[in-house]
């Protein structure tokens, strides 16, 4: 089995990837959070930093795109192909309301000529390997099947699908029936994406795919950075690598960041994920967002894992 790191903006930046890279590893592929291309021609400074090769080194990285311009595209992708990368991924997913009224990510699905449109342009100009990671539909999980038939006259590298539509957000539960039917149909090889939080969620997946081969995992893995080392070799949640691995994160953004709380804004929003490690953490969670001062957050930080256990999964 593949696993795949799935990319979520604000959280899974270089410095996070490293950290994660070096406690826990096991990663096919870490997806970086989405560069959206302008006609300016130019990173911004967040997106040049999460993908300069001397921040990555070692990394296996795949840089994600988030457009509806198959020109942004294509200058991108070669701008990133100029930095050593071999694989690009296309964001047909993400659902959020001010990416999908500018008919991005997930957005882009309801416009099927136009996506069929910016394949064939793509495709064309392309010198290395691109992914794309969709999900099912807009607004109906119907709408998949016309989907299936625009991937397949490409040559994929893969096809990453979140088994929901545009407007289940991550709420309802994924669509299992349309995955089924997405293996079959599919000429591409097939990645599964969505809802995998701890082993026995990874094993009722294989029991109903047997077939599959490569799993991208997102909130599951930043809630429990070790998953995977529990779902390959059965290894127990380590209570001080994890606190480790929180260290190596938080020592990154203080050389990177100014000032207490830019800092603290990014660690904060790695806690809302990975709070639900710890039994009966909730007054902890509390004084994590309280905090405003480094000095504060770290004495909280080592009371939580001097007093909190790790809850078994």
């Amino acid at each position: 089995m593949k696993f795949y790191f799935a990319p979520l903006e604000g959280v899974t930046g270089y410095i996070y990837r490293n950290a994660h890279h070096a406690f826990f590893g096991q990663i096919g592929k870490y997806f970086t959070p989405f560069i959206s291309p302008t006609s300016n021609n130019v990173f911004t400074s967040r997106e040049l930093n999460d993908i300069l090769p001397e921040h990555n080194e070692g990394l296996p990285v795949v840089p994600q795109i988030l457009t509806n311009n198959s020109e942004h595209f294509i200058r991108t992708m070669d701008h990133l192909a100029n930095l050593g990368y071999d694989e690009i991924n296309l964001n047909l997913g993400c659902p959020s309301g001010t990416v999908v009224a500018k008919h991005k990510g997930s957005g882009f699905l309801a416009q099927k000529e136009q996506l069929d449109k910016f394949l064939e342009d793509i495709f064309s100009k392309s010198l290395i390997k691109i992914s794309i990671k969709t999900r099912i539909g807009k607004d109906s999980p119907d709408e998949f099947y016309e989907l299936i038939e625009i991937f397949n006259r490409y040559p994929l590298e893969e096809l990453i699908i979140h088994p929901r539509i545009q407007t289940d957000f991550y709420r309802n539960n994924v669509n299992k029936t349309v995955f089924r039917d997405a293996l079959a149909l599919s000429k591409n090889p097939i990645c599964y994406n969505g809802d995998i939080f701890n082993v026995n969620d990874y094993k009722e997946l294989l029991e109903m795919f047997p077939s599959l081969d490569a799993v991208m995992l997102g909130r599951g893995l930043i809630g429990n950075p070790a998953l995977i080392g529990q779902i390959k070799n059965n290894h127990a949640i380590d209570k001080q690598t994890i606190k480790a691995f929180h260290d190596s994160i938080c020592a990154g953004y203080q050389q990177i960041l100014s000032g207490d709380k830019n800092v603290l804004f990014k660690m904060k929003e790695i806690w809302f994920y990975m709070i639900h490690l710890f039994a009966e953490s909730d007054k902890y969670l509390k004084k994590i967002r309280k905090a405003n001062r480094l000095g504060d957050y770290e004495l909280v930080i080592s009371e939580l894992f001097q007093e909190l256990d790790i809850v078994e999964t």
